[in-house]
């Protein structure tokens, strides 16, 4: 037998046969959810249909049903034995809005519930909570954090290697042109004696790379000792891509020594990648215009601008010799590093403004030795201040004279000059001074063309596109190369 806590034998309430007790109803009119029979929408329970020896809890005599009492007038206040009193009754939905109230400190949790509960009565669809914004996941978290990294260590590259910071720019590294040392391992079979082509004769020099073009080719520079000028400057070098190609490994390459205007000191202008001046070479050698030529770029002068001097490109007494540097010190390094052409149809010089006027020189002077030069731009005649008291000496650099005198010596070889001059030089008497000379020496073994630049100033960025418009393609036509 079962007893109650307060010690009292525990007797179940009477149930007639078959009857199953049934869950305690919430009160009428407070019901909020689906009604009996799973229906949405019905917001109060249905009235049981049957009736009950004992509707109102377990304690209540047998046989009082709701037909002897009503439904909204029985007694509450009864208790049956051991039973909780049923709750009391509230207010019908149709005779009073439920009415919420919140502590002033939990107002917006409460209006919230508050809508979520009328559209639940309204709509008879469950009331939802919204859920918090989702946190991103670990992966693309990371995801986002590692192509930031990149993309930031992309730039870092780029700005580095734009100025030159190691380890991403190759600039200073030690650059090859295919120069095998005399008596080493793999040295290229040597050419046939009657073969136009020159080995290196003497493979020595140090090239680093100054800058590495679209193409894969260098520009380098080395410092160069001149043994017969005694004077000690940088020249910066280019080979063209061919110059690499197994197809051409036993073939001599020509030679064209670029020549800066201005001062030309402490670097030539002509070794930057903006002016072109390589990949044009390349581009017209593509398109049948030109020779794939070797390119020297040496200093032009001693000293920079700040001096207020120039050389002429010559020997000034009492000066370093400047032209002994430019026609033999430097064509020197490149036979002794680069597979080079043994005749002068194989050399060249083409410069702007001085530069210009030292190519025009060089060969008027030394015609056994260059055969054309491309002059942009240039004086006719010298006018260095360090040539006072030495007017001999200047005499013998002047092109006019050197031009008189090869058109008068017998049997003189034949030199192709290409000039070229903007319409718009700064120097009004530069484009007059070019024509007279043209007309005046341009004939026996002096052959010229004259290219006028509509609009043309007097800069690099003029000449170097212009020089594929006639000149590139009026010297090379008279030289020669590759060669074995």
């Amino acid at each position: 037998m079962s007893y109650s806590p307060d010690g009292q034998p525990y007797q179940p309430p009477y149930r007639p046969e078959g009857q199953q007790p049934q869950p305690p109803q919430p009160p009428y009119g407070q019901q909020q959810g689906r009604g009996q029979g799973g229906q949405q929408g019905q917001g109060r329970q249905q009235r049981p249909q049957q009736q009950y020896g004992n509707p109102q809890g377990y304690g209540r005599p047998a046989g009082q049903g709701y037909d002897q009492q009503g439904y909204d007038q029985r007694g509450y206040g009864q208790q049956g034995y051991g039973q909780q009193p049923p709750p009391q009754r509230g207010p019908s939905p149709y005779e009073q809005q439920p009415q919420y109230h919140r502590p002033d400190q939990q107002g917006q949790q409460y209006d919230e519930q508050y809508d979520q509960t009328r559209a639940y009565e309204t709509y008879g669809e469950p009331p939802y909570e919204e859920e918090p914004p989702r946190r991103k996941s670990k992966v693309k978290r990371w995801l986002i954090a590692g192509t930031t990294v990149l993309a930031l260590a992309g730039v870092a590259a780029l700005v580095m290697s734009h100025f030159d910071i190691p380890p991403f720019s190759d600039k200073g590294q030690a650059v090859s042109f295919g120069g095998a040392k005399p008596g080493a391992a793999g040295e290229a079979p040597k050419p046939a004696a009657n073969s136009k082509m020159s080995m290196p004769t003497n493979p020595t020099a140090v090239f680093k790379n100054e800058s590495t073009l679209s193409d894969g080719t260098h520009v380098a520079v080395t410092t160069l000792d001149g043994k017969k000028s005694g004077f000690k400057g940088k020249v910066w070098v280019w080979a063209p891509k061919e110059y690499n190609d197994p197809k051409f490994a036993k073939s001599g390459f020509p030679v064209m020594i670029a020549l800066p205007g201005g001062s030309g000191f402490p670097v030539n202008y002509w070794m930057g990648a903006d002016l072109k001046l390589q990949a044009s070479i390349s581009k017209w050698y593509s398109e049948g215009k030109s020779k794939p030529f070797i390119l020297a770029m040496p200093v032009l002068n001693p000293e920079g601008e700040q001096s207020n001097k120039y050389w002429d490109a010559s020997d000034i007494p009492g000066q370093p010799k400047m032209g002994t540097w430019l026609t033999d010190d430097v064509p020197d390094l490149m036979r002794e590093n680069f597979r080079t052409i043994k005749s002068r149809d194989g050399w060249a010089f083409m410069g702007s403004s001085t530069g210009g006027f030292a190519s025009l020189k060089a060969v008027l002077k030394y015609p056994e030795k260059f055969k054309a030069a491309i002059c942009s731009g240039p004086d006719i005649v010298p006018d260095s201040l360090m040539w006072k008291g030495h007017e001999k000496e200047k005499a013998e650099n002047n092109p006019e004279l050197l031009a008189k005198q090869l058109i008068d010596k017998k049997g003189s070889p034949d030199v192709y000059l290409a000039f070229q001059v903007g319409d718009n030089e700064n120097n009004k008497r530069t484009l007059p001074d070019v024509q007279k000379f043209i007309a005046t020496y341009g004939k026996g073994p002096i052959h010229t063309s004259l290219r006028v630049i509509a609009g043309g100033e007097h800069n690099a960025k003029t000449y170097v596109p212009n020089m594929g418009e006639g000149p590139i393609e009026f010297i090379s036509k008279v030289m020669e190369g590759p060669v074995e």
